[in-house]
């Protein structure tokens, strides 16, 4: 589904977040998680030139900061060079209200890093997703919440105080939907209205079931529609769209065979027969296990109606405080109504 990245000025074209995904040599588990592809490297990856981590514990989360920023460290990882910085919140399926706000509040923070711009810096929202499948509906549906301006400064800007900026969101859907690459009806509407920055919003794939709607990722490493799931769409990148791109986005889904695979591997590690298999033979036995159902299968929870619109507001919410340094918690909150 994505990837990242920030103000950072890309030269290196080597790897789009597309064939980096399909040349990974981390794992054939599917994740659009930095993070996820950071743990399944080998115990000597601080050995990797490039390749950065900080890790910062919270109250009620945990942040991880990491730097790719070498053509080693990115072959390593599968991720294009930038910077990826992850919220784990292992209670944010509670539905805590003073939960969503506290990381909504730290979200807002990291965006504001990682824009590095003039406050009044125009800005497009691009909310990724079909808007009729749940579990991809994140990006349509922070669109629904967010403060959006422009149109005011045209007709109104007497109603818009310092501190505010100009913002405008598009919802472009999906290729099976429209007939036309979301890349290139948004970069359409990037050349007519000359933005500063494109903030990209989609829902994710994770590698692991934990990381299903506890995680959030922020990077300005641009991003690959559906390549969490092995649907490749063209890269949203500061080299496909002339301006930077950051991307924010929470998994929803995790593969089912992600899921299989661990099991046999926590199955071999209990019992001898099995911990005898070697890989080849795990991937054989999951193939012959999921041919009969076709393709991939995604799963993603059953209560996916309401943490979905969850997940919108907390993005929602951080981005209305990120974007209009002016904005109060409190108008952040009466928003989302």
């Amino acid at each position: 589904m994505w990837r990242s990245r920030a103000m950072h000025t890309q030269t290196d074209k080597f790897t789009l977040p597309s064939q980096a995904e399909k040349q990974s040599p981390i794992s054939t588990v599917r994740t659009d998680l930095a993070i996820e592809s950071h743990e399944r490297l080998s115990k000597d990856a601080t050995a990797i030139a490039g390749l950065s981590l900080d890790r910062e514990q919270f109250d009620t989360f945990t942040r991880i900061r990491m730097k790719v920023s070498s053509r080693e460290a990115s072959e390593a990882m599968g991720k294009v060079q930038g910077e990826y910085v992850t919220f784990e919140v292992p209670d944010m399926r509670f539905r805590d209200p003073e939960l969503y706000e506290a990381v909504a509040v730290a979200l807002s923070d990291e965006v504001r890093r990682l824009m590095n711009r003039d406050t009044s810096a125009p800005v497009l929202v691009v909310g990724l997703g079909n808007w009729n499948v749940t579990p991809d509906a994140l990006g349509p549906l922070v669109i629904d919440h967010l403060f959006v301006t422009r149109h005011l400064y045209n007709v109104m800007p007497e109603v818009l105080d310092e501190g505010f900026r100009s913002v405008c969101a598009i919802a472009p859907g999906v290729l099976g939907i429209t007939g036309i690459e979301s890349l290139e009806i948004v970069k359409g509407v990037v050349d007519r209205i000359n933005p500063a920055l494109v903030l990209v919003i989609d829902a994710l794939a994770a590698g692991s079931v934990e990381r299903v709607l506890t995680t959030i990722q922020i990077a300005d490493s641009g991003i690959s529609p559906g390549a969490g799931i092995g649907n490749y769409r063209k890269a949203f990148s500061r080299e496909s769209l002339g301006v930077p791109v950051l991307a924010i986005g929470i998994p929803t889904v995790v593969d089912l065979g992600t899921i299989m695979q661990k099991a046999i591997d926590r199955t071999a590690d209990r019992y001898d027969p099995l911990s005898a298999l070697h890989e080849a033979e795990k991937t054989e036995i999951l193939t012959q296990l999921l041919e009969p159902l076709g393709d991939r299968l995604i799963v993603t929870p059953k209560e996916i109606d309401q943490f979905i619109e969850d997940m919108a507001t907390v993005i929602a919410m951080g981005l209305n405080l990120a974007l209009h340094p002016v904005m109060s918690l409190e108008d952040a909150r009466v928003l989302l109504h």
